[in-house]
């Protein structure tokens, strides 16, 4: 699977694509009978013969649901057809499909569910930009007490956000077209489609040539080939110093970061401590982390120490405001995070010279403003402002490059909220980027390997239960 497989696109790059493919001869009609046909297969695939109402918009996923009604009926499934907005309103290639279906037609109404099975939702498609309202988000409520299988997404979820702009049916199956769409895997949107099938339907992959898609499926297939490679000349040095800045309460956080680089291959982690008795905390855990009581200063004169991490369980105050000062002026590669974060509430560019922020939704507030409805493009405009790769955590995790890339990872399960966990992200993080990786690359495979490792994980998932897991998450590679 190639980075092609992984596009995720706008409902804009969607209608480009199908133009483009439109463009090289191929029918709009051919295209949407394709994926009528496609939702029809699916449920023939899933559900025993029942009584179907297929619920039609007046644009293109209209037309799909009737292709969807007719591909039914002609194998014996009784069906029964509501549509939004009348005949009158149907054209193009949606009414092209409408002239196909040979049974009646008639308004849309949360009557038309009466003595239904099943649901086919194909109201509205991914471009939905304005709030369900009325007749229809009545309808659309009252489906969700049946099984819905939804044509693209569930009508009412913005493909762009995920966010439901006012009413949404949950689905058991979601059919879509080409590529997902971000609204398939951000909150809340996500949580509407059930199983989601992404169908081919005659549209080559060569139209992404044209619509370059910014935003893409966290996969190993986007980073694997800079995942850090060994030799039999590597040394401890060569394969990466890391130089972790650790708090005098909060010890756990940065063992828990140590532990995670350490496990994906940094040649030699340090912990830098803020004093004797912080320092003693940090010697009474793994043997195999150095601890320093050296100051900052001192640590930086030592060019191997090629990339840091800062914030972790480092609390708020003078030390670690004059900590993060220094490191970015350093010029080298810097993982910011948790309270160094925080030390930044309101000053954004105070960040400016990080190589990766790893913010949960709470810390980028503080930091940069509400998240809103639009994740992805906060989390762009936080690239940009600091010229950082922004991780935004959560279980719809948001990882954008200061040009504009976005990769969405919904790979989290719900074992993860548990404290310390974000530490061994940023550890994990820092400790491929100390070998080498860049940091868009590494902030994706250290949260891909997070989820993977979460899932390998017995039941009463902890923090320590995580870094002996990610090699094994990794080595399957």
């Amino acid at each position: 699977m190639g980075s092609g497989e992984l596009a995720l696109l706008t409902p804009a790059e969607m209608a480009s694509a199908d133009r483009e493919a439109i463009a090289l001869g191929i029918a709009g009609r051919t295209l949407m009978r394709n994926a009528g046909q496609a939702v029809a297969r699916a449920i023939l695939a899933r559900f025993r013969p029942c009584r179907v109402t297929v619920l039609a918009g007046p644009g293109n996923n209209g037309g799909d649901g009737f292709v969807v009604a007719s591909f039914l009926s002609e194998r014996g499934w009784p069906v029964r057809v509501a549509l939004f907005g009348g005949r009158s309103a149907l054209t193009g290639d949606a009414a092209w499909a409408a002239a196909r279906w040979r049974g009646p037609v008639e308004p849309l109404s949360p009557g038309s569910l009466e003595g239904a099975g099943l649901v086919v939702d194909a109201v509205f498609g991914a471009g939905l930009a304005r709030p369900v309202e009325g007749g229809v988000a009545e309808t659309l409520a009252a489906a969700s007490a049946l099984p819905v299988v939804a044509v693209d997404l569930p009508s009412g979820v913005s493909g762009l956000t995920g966010e439901v702009l006012g009413v949404a049916p949950k689905a058991v199956l979601t059919v879509t077209f080409f590529r997902l769409k971000p609204g398939h895997l951000l909150l809340p949107g996500r949580s509407f489609c059930g199983e989601t099938v992404v169908a081919e339907i005659g549209i080559p992959a060569s139209v992404l040539d044209h619509v370059v898609p910014r935003a893409f499926r966290n996969a190993p297939a986007l980073w694997q080939a800079s995942l850090p490679r060994r030799s039999l000349t590597d040394t401890k040095y060569t394969r990466g110093c890391l130089t972790i800045v650790g708090g005098t309460a909060m010890t756990g956080a940065a063992r828990l970061a140590a532990a995670a680089a350490r496990r994906l291959g940094a040649g030699l982690v340090t912990i830098a401590a803020g004093d004797s008795a912080s320092a003693a905390a940090y010697r009474a855990g793994d043997p195999g982390v150095i601890v320093s009581e050296s100051a900052i200063e001192t640590l930086l004169a030592d060019q191997r120490r090629n990339a840091w991490l800062v914030g972790p369980g480092l609390g708020q105050g003078e030390r670690t405001e004059r900590a993060l000062a220094l490191l970015l002026a350093s010029g080298r590669p810097v993982v910011v995070d948790a309270d160094a974060l925080t030390a930044c509430a309101g000053a954004p560019e105070r960040l400016r010279g990080a190589a990766l922020l790893t913010p949960h939704a709470g810390e980028f507030a503080r930091v940069f403003g509400p998240i809103g409805n639009d994740k992805p493009a906060a989390a762009r405009r936080a690239a940009a402002e600091t010229g950082a790769v922004v991780l935004l955590k959560g279980a719809d995790t948001v990882i954008a490059a200061p040009d504009g890339r976005v990769v969405i990872d919904a790979g989290a399960p719900p074992d993860l909220a548990t404290a310390g966990t974000g530490d061994v992200l940023a550890g994990a993080a820092a400790g491929l980027m100390a070998q080498g990786m860049d940091a868009f690359s590494a902030a994706a495979a250290a949260a891909w390997a997070l989820g993977a490792a979460a899932r390998c994980a017995a039941p009463g998932l902890i923090a320590e239960d995580l870094p002996p897991l990610l090699p094994r998450a990794l080595a399957a590679l």
